[in-house]
């Protein structure tokens, strides 16, 4: 790819100096970058080198990508002309304008989307519904633009709803503040219903530490008893925000908080239409039919004089354990003779022990 390199040298003389930029000259990770930037820049019949902030801004919004890509795409063409003593075109105040408008219009974008997604989601069902209310909040924190590692570490105290208005708005200890898009309300959902359902979840759950209670709170017809236990939790509770939910619905009894990690796989799989379908758990019958089956009478058969025989056998046995009892007895008599007799020996030895 070529540019032009401008500099300026002499006594108030500008000296335009037109050199090739060799991808080998930039270096290898925004060699892709830089080959970009100079084609548009060949097509439009314009100077790569230098770039007004002007001709930077209509690059960027002719090519539109997420803010991080665009920041990297910013910082490749700030650094080809930092080596060539070229001032920088993305320090320019409409540069960064350009890339919060950018922005701006990409959050409002994925806002959108997000709020179609939310009006989608299952209300009912075990354990859907349940998996539902989480990854709503989930995706309505994430429309308003917040990293997914502030998200994973909110608590409960740092979100408020808006009294005047259908929104969120997010406040944190460490510097943070954010308010949920407008977009989402256009789009049908509402911020408030979905951290309220959310809230009633964390509170029931504060109240009766138990899956299957809480699955038949939800299943409810009306939801009242779900809805009543929302005073049972703080507001300003340190508790963690959000937290895990295995395949079957059971939260852990210590409020483990998603990681971020976690929230981006939620926030991509419901993006991208690849939202796992959360199947009930298998039901276990508490009192099993069981099928009892006849087993066929034994043809085995039996010696007519076998019961002679076995009675005969018994008498015998008695016959021979008859003087057990006194066997036992003359035993236990040696036993107190002998033992007897060592006591007395040890009374004889004992003064000569003495002396």
């Amino acid at each position: 790819m070529h540019g032009t390199d401008t500099s300026t040298s002499g006594d108030n003389t500008d000296l335009v100096r037109t050199t090739p930029v060799s991808n080998d000259t930039v270096p290898e990770r925004g060699r892709h970058t830089w080959s970009l930037f100079a084609d548009w820049c060949t097509a439009h019949d314009q100077s790569a080198l230098p770039v007004s902030p002007e001709l930077f801004v209509r690059f960027l919004r002719a090519n539109p990508a997420a803010p991080a890509t665009q920041r990297r795409r910013i910082a490749v063409i700030d650094a080809v002309h930092r080596d060539r003593a070229l001032p920088p075109p993305g320090r320019g105040q409409s540069v960064r304008a350009a890339l919060d408008a950018l922005r701006a219009a990409r959050l409002r974008d994925t806002a959108t989307r997000i709020g179609g997604i939310v009006t989608r989601l299952p209300g009912t069902g075990w354990p859907a519904a349940l998996f539902a209310r989480r990854d709503a909040l989930v995706l309505t924190l994430a429309a308003a633009g917040l990293p997914y590692t502030e998200i994973a570490a909110l608590r409960i105290r740092d979100v408020a709803v808006e009294p005047e208005f259908d929104a969120l708005t997010i406040e944190t200890g460490t510097g943070v503040h954010a308010v949920t898009s407008l977009e989402l309300v256009r789009a049908g959902a509402s911020p408030r219903k979905v951290y309220r359902r959310w809230y009633e979840v964390l509170a029931h759950g504060e109240r009766h530490p138990s899956t299957r209670m809480l699955a038949d709170a939800i299943e409810h017809v009306d939801g009242t008893e779900l809805a009543d236990s929302v005073t049972h939790l703080d507001p300003g509770s340190e508790r963690p925000l959000l937290t895990t939910i295995d395949r079957w619905g059971h939260t852990p009894l210590v409020a483990t908080p998603l990681t971020s990690r976690g929230i981006a796989d939620i926030v991509r799989a419901h993006l991208g239409g690849r939202a796992p379908t959360h199947i009930p758990p298998p039901v276990r019958e508490t009192n099993p039919k069981r099928v009892f089956t006849l087993e066929p009478a034994s043809a085995v058969s039996l010696d007519p004089g076998y019961y002679e025989r076995g009675t005969l056998a018994r008498r015998h046995s008695h016959a021979l354990l008859d003087d057990v009892d006194s066997v036992l007895a003359d035993v236990e008599n040696r036993a107190d003779r002998l033992l007897r007799e060592l006591l007395e020996f040890l009374d004889a030895e004992m003064p000569e022990c003495e002396q």
